[in-house]
């Protein structure tokens, strides 16, 4: 049942090849709060608009909905140099520097050699590090040793581990490859000179709350030794998944920001020497991770309070009446029914 609602959902989300006028703008560009060690920060981010991620169209993982940001065809080097060009422009010296491309950033198919080199020469001698995501197969000493000549502060290689389980990562996230595939790319980047970055999923379909954050605790105690830091990102509803496709059938809720705590705050026992962070997206919103909406912002503000300053007991002490309801709820959960 999985794998087919899998399949159409895939075909469904399918772009049509743009034209060649979208194709020279950027997704969007914003910036947002970080830190570099013990210093907070801003972060400058950006997303370029190119082909997108390879594997949403040979199946895609079930909660990602990235590739209607997209081209529905690779860009061209002239296009994604006007895309260049304008994240340029809107560059204030933001210590930190963060580009997606709802893919792989050293896909070539995605991004061509010649254009990598010239985003992160831009930021040379400006930014003091520069993050980007891939899929591990694209990690190699021929992708990475031209950028580390471009851009002499530090690379952050980012990869979407999502989970340390084999059978949740195959099953309910559909991703291609291996936690080892990802184990193995997150030392490469290391043996590199440059930073690893694991995501991992909190509450993937098929999984319970209880179940999403045991998963969530055990893959930061076995990702830990792989990466420089681990990111836990909650679930959101995004247009075209297979987790829409279950919201909307009433089969899925995403994530509590009470499972997001617990997470954080037993993970942080786990983490090792790897920093834990989490910056939920959509977070307090009927289609993002959320409590009784009252409470929300308080615990979004500790959350990320923590993951800046990497102080965690203070998530310990968050109180709300909605955190009776959630232990009753997941306590029935396993059993299928509503407290």
């Amino acid at each position: 049942m999985a794998g087919s609602v899998a399949r159409v959902v895939a075909n469904e989300r399918r772009q049509e090849p743009a034209a060649p006028g979208s194709a020279r703008h950027l997704v969007n560009l914003w910036t947002e709060p970080e830190a570099l060690g013990p210093e907070r920060v801003r972060a400058f981010v950006g997303i370029l608009r190119t082909r997108g991620c390879y594997w949403a169209d040979v199946k895609g993982c079930s909660m990602c909905g990235y590739s209607r940001d997209t081209l529905g065809r690779s860009a061209t080097p002239e296009e994604l140099d006007a895309q260049i060009r304008a994240a340029l422009d809107g560059y204030r010296g933001e210590p930190y520097v963060k580009f997606y491309t709802s893919g792989s950033f050293l896909d070539d198919r995605e991004v061509d050699p010649a254009s990598r080199l010239k985003l992160l020469a831009g930021f040379e001698g400006k930014a003091r590090r520069f993050l980007f995501e891939t899929l591990p197969e694209f990690v190699t000493a021929e992708t990475m040793a031209p950028l580390k000549e471009a851009f002499h502060g530090e690379i952050e290689v980012a990869l979407g581990l999502e989970s340390a389980d084999p059978e949740v990562l195959r099953r309910f996230v559909h991703k291609g490859s291996s936690p080892s595939d990802y184990f193995r790319a997150g030392d490469r980047v290391r043996e590199l000179g440059c930073r690893s970055k694991a995501y991992l999923l909190l509450k993937p379909p098929y999984l319970t709350e209880r179940e999403a954050v045991e998963d969530v605790v055990r893959s930061v105690r076995v990702a830990r030794e792989h990466f420089d830091c681990l990111s836990v990102n909650p679930v959101h509803i995004q247009g075209g998944t297979v987790v829409e496709w279950l919201y909307k059938r009433h089969r899925y809720r995403p994530p509590w920001l009470w499972s997001l705590v617990d997470a954080m705050a037993r993970g942080a026992r786990e983490r090792g020497a790897s920093r834990l962070v989490t910056f939920p997206t959509a977070g307090g919103k009927p289609r993002g991770p959320h409590n009784c909406m009252t409470c929300d912002p308080t615990v979004l503000g500790a959350l990320e309070q923590a993951s800046l300053g990497q102080v965690f007991e203070p998530l310990d002490d968050l109180r709300c009446d909605c955190r009776g309801r959630y232990e009753r709820e997941t306590a029935l959960e396993p059993l299928g029914v509503e407290a």
